[in-house]
């Protein structure tokens, strides 16, 4: 069985990641979907889950996401994802989410709601996936201190829209066609133009 989540989606900047995972001995206790772990109860699981899981990663950069659109992209980082661990057409599938993202040469795939939460070997590549994510952004912010990206990992937290209103937006980290980015660009377009 391999288990599907992704982190990410919902963010201004960064990638989107993709993780599929498949168990190799047993699971550590305390798994469980990673939104409802602390960053501390993270980062103390990665190891054990390291040492039990094999992980394929599917990285999507934010100007695939701008030029793709969010759904292609999803298709993308789990194509990448399967690809790299391995997956076969007839292995069975569990993905985190009503939508099925795969090719329909995957026979075997269950698309399930909050399976982060009821599949350990989902919460597995969930808590992988947010920690190799949040480590990903944490560097990020050490190249751009002034958008807080350690503390938001780019989501649209008050903080973050604040460091766009001030600053701007980093044209290949954040995505250009997400709101409220396109609206702040699109009035930069209009004061060049005055």
């Amino acid at each position: 069985m391999v288990g599907v989540d992704e982190v990410g989606r919902g963010c201004l900047a960064g990638p989107l990641l993709i993780v599929a995972a498949r168990q190799s001995v047993s699971l550590p206790g305390g798994i469980t979907d990673s939104k409802v772990l602390t960053r501390e109860q993270r980062e103390a699981l990665f190891e054990p889950l390291v040492n039990s899981c094999v992980f394929g990663e599917g990285w999507v950069k934010s100007i695939e996401i701008d030029q793709r659109g969010l759904s292609s992209a999803m298709k993308l980082g789990v194509a990448r994802a399967l690809k790299q661990l391995g997956v076969d057409y007839g292995d069975e599938i569990i993905m985190d989410g009503p939508i099925n993202y795969l090719s329909s040469s995957y026979k075997r795939v269950r698309c399930i709601i909050d399976a982060d939460a009821d599949f350990p070997i989902v919460s597995a590549a969930s808590i992988y996936a947010k920690v190799r994510r949040d480590r990903y952004m944490i560097e990020l912010a050490r190249r751009h201190p002034r958008y807080g990206f350690d503390s938001h990992v780019g989501y649209a937290t008050p903080e973050h829209l604040a460091a766009l209103d001030k600053f701007g937006a980093l044209k290949r980290i954040h995505r250009q066609f997400f709101e409220p980015i396109y609206r702040l660009n699109q009035e930069e377009l209009w004061l060049q133009l005055l």
